[in-house]
């Protein structure tokens, strides 16, 4: 969606492991890119992106274009019959790709 709207090809890293995690594959992939986008299913806050980024913002500072985008579940309770309004998905992460595109 992003390559048809925007014009833009983004590289996708779907993590296996939190601990530990490869944060090389996404190092080489922010110094390629000079972006970053994290998105998970949990909370934003205290979330394990709030972990990548960091480590990003630390490792990868001089190669990063844009400040780092979270595309996370709301920092609410939410009952499973709205579960398709908590979750991530693709219209909230195209528009964290417009925001890290037009930084």
């Amino acid at each position: 969606m992003a390559q048809e709207k925007l014009g833009v090809s983004c590289e996708v890293i779907d993590l296996q492991t939190i601990s530990p995690w490869d944060a090389e594959t996404v190092c080489n992939s922010v110094t390629k890119t000079g972006r970053l986008l994290v998105s998970h299913e949990a909370p934003i806050t205290n979330g394990f992106a709030a972990e990548i980024a960091s480590y990003v913002q630390k490792e990868c500072f001089l190669n990063l274009e844009a400040p780092v985008e979270r595309v996370c579940g709301w920092d609410t309770p939410f009952p499973h019959s709205l579960e398709p309004f908590y979750m991530p998905n693709k219209w909230r992460c195209f528009d964290a790709i417009k925001r890290l595109m037009s930084f």
